[in-house]
C-alpha cells in the first residue's frame, strides 16, 4: 500500500473517532436527562452546544490547515478533543457538559478539513471519489460504532464510563498520524504566490456565483437531515419506538455500518463512470442529487408505526443521504484551487454545522413536555429532498463555470 493510501486509512479512522465523541451525548441522552433532570429543550441546547464553536472555527480551521499544514494542526486538535470527550465522564451537570462540548466543537473542526485539503492535493479530480467515499464512509461508521459500542457501555456500566473508554482509548492513533501525515506544508510555493496575488479576486469570484450559494443551501438542508440522525434519533427510537438502549444501538448502526460500504462502492463508481461521461462534475451532481431524493424516504416513519419498518426505514434513507454526502464534498473540493481548499470547505462546513446547531434546538423545542416527534421527523425528512433540488439548480454546467473563474 502506498503512503498516501496509508494516510487516507488514517483519514478515515479519525474521522470515525471524531463521529464518535460528537455523537456519544445523543447516545446517552436519555440516561444524561434522566440523572440532572434536564428538559428535552436543555437536552437540546447541550446537543446543538458542539456546533456552536465548530462551526465558528471552521474558516479559521482552513485558514491554518492552508498556511501550517495538516500533520502538527491535526495532532494537536485531536490530542485536546480526545480529552474533553473523556473529561465528560467527570461533569457534575449541565454546565460541564456545556464547556466541555464547547471545547470538543473548537478542536473537531481541525478534522474535516485536514483530511479533504490531503485528499484535494494527493488525488487528482478524477481520482477524489473513492478516497472521498472512504473518508465519508468515516463519518457514517463512527455514529454506527458510537451507537452499537456506547449502547453496550451505557447499558453495562453507566454513560460515564462510555466517555472516558471512548476518549481516552481513541488516543492510540496519534502516532501513527505523526509518523505517516506529509511532515512538510501542503502547498507549493507556485500555489502560495497564486494565493498571495488573486485571492481577493477569487472570494469576489465565489460570492457572486449562484452556484455557491446552491451549494450552500444544499449542505445546510443535508446536514440538518444528518445531525438530526446523531442527536435526536437516538432518543426517538427509545421514547417513540420502545426500543431498549441495546436494542437501539443495533438498530441504529445497522444502517451506518451499511452506509459506511456502499458509500466507498458509490465512491469507486462515480470514479469509473466519469471517463465515458467526460464531467466529473456532471457524475458527481446525479449522485448527489439521487442520493439526496432517497434520503427523503425518512418521512415513511410517519406512515409506519409499526417497530418492524423503522430498520429498514432508516437504511434506504441513511443510505441514500451517505451517497449524496459523499458527492457533495467531493464536488466541493474538485471545485476550487489546491491554494483555497481549505477556506472553501471551512466556509461549507460553517454553513453545515449551523444546521447542526440548528436541528438539535428546533427539534428539543417542538418536543416539548409531550416528547412527540411526529414535526420534527417531517422536517428532517423534507430537507435532503429540498438539497437534491438545490443541486440540480446549480448544475454541472454552472460549476464549470464556477471552477473556471477560479482558475482564472
Amino acid at each position: 500500500m502506498s503512503r498516501r493510501w496509508m494516510v487516507v486509512a488514517l483519514v478515515f479512522l479519525g474521522i470515525l473517532i471524531s463521529y464518535v465523541d460528537r455523537g456519544n451525548l445523543g447516545i446517552a441522552a436519555a440516561a444524561i436527562m434522566q440523572d440532572f433532570g434536564l428538559t428535552p429543550a436543555m437536552m437540546g441546547m447541550l446537543l446543538s452546544a458542539f456546533f456552536w464553536t465548530y462551526g465558528g472555527f471552521q474558516i479559521p480551521a482552513g485558514i491554518l490547515v492552508d498556511r501550517l499544514g495538516i500533520r502538527g494542526m491535526y495532532a494537536g486538535a485531536f490530542l485536546l478533543w480526545s480529552l474533553a470527550s473523556a473529561a465528560i465522564a467527570l461533569s457534575r451537570g449541565s454546565t460541564d457538559i456545556l464547556a466541555l462540548r464547547l471545547l470538543l466543537g473548537l478542536a473537531e473542526a481541525i478534522g474535516p478539513i485536514a483530511s479533504l485539503s490531503f485528499i484535494r492535493r494527493s488525488f487528482s479530480g478524477a481520482e477524489q471519489g473513492l478516497p472521498t467515499a472512504i473518508y465519508i464512509a468515516g463519518q457514517n461508521a463512527g455514529p454506527a460504532v458510537g451507537a452499537l459500542l456506547g449502547s453496550m457501555l451505557i447499558a453495562w456500566w453507566g454513560w460515564r464510563t462510555m466517555f472516558a473508554v471512548t476518549g481516552l482509548g481513541a488516543l492510540i492513533w496519534l502516532p501513527f498520524w505523526l509518523w505517516l501525515a506529509p511532515r512538510n506544508g501542503v502547498r507549493t510555493a507556485p500555489e502560495r504566490t497564486k494565493e498571495a496575488t488573486s485571492s481577493g479576486v477569487e472570494w469576489r469570484a465565489v460570492f457572486t456565483h449562484p452556484a455557491v450559494w446552491l451549494m450552500g443551501v444544499a449542505i445546510f438542508l443535508s446536514s440538518y437531515f444528518w445531525y438530526f440522525l446523531l442527536t435526536w434519533v437516538p432518543s426517538y427510537l427509545t421514547m417513540s419506538r420502545g426500543f431498549s438502549t441495546l436494542e437501539m444501538g443495533k438498530v441504529l448502526s445497522g444502517p451506518l455500518f451499511i452506509m459506511a460500504v456502499l458509500n466507498i462502492a458509490a465512491g469507486a463508481l462515480a470514479d469509473r463512470l466519469i471517463p465515458g461521461v467526460g464531467s466529473v462534475f456532471r457524475v458527481r451532481v446525479w449522485f448527489a442529487a439521487a442520493g439526496y431524493l432517497g434520503g427523503g424516504a425518512l418521512l415513511l416513519l410517519l406512515l409506519l408505526p409499526g417497530r418492524e419498518a423503522v430498520f429498514p426505514v432508516l437504511v434506504l434513507s441513511v443510505c441514500s443521504v451517505g451517497i449524496g454526502n459523499a458527492n457533495y464534498w467531493a464536488i466541493s473540493q474538485h471545485a476550487p484551487p489546491a491554494g483555497m481548499v481549505g477556506r472553501a470547505i471551512g466556509f461549507l462546513n460553517t454553513v453545515s454545522q449551523a444546521a447542526g446547531a440548528a436541528a438539535p434546538l428546533i427539534t428539543g423545542w417542538i418536543l416539548g413536555p409531550d416528547k412527540q416527534f411526529g414535526v420534527a421527523l417531517a422536517i428532517a425528512g423534507f430537507c435532503p429532498i429540498a438539497a437534491a433540488g438545490c443541486l440540480l439548480l446549480a448544475g454541472a454546467d454552472g460549476l464549470e463555470k464556477l471552477k473556471s473563474r477560479l482558475a482564472a
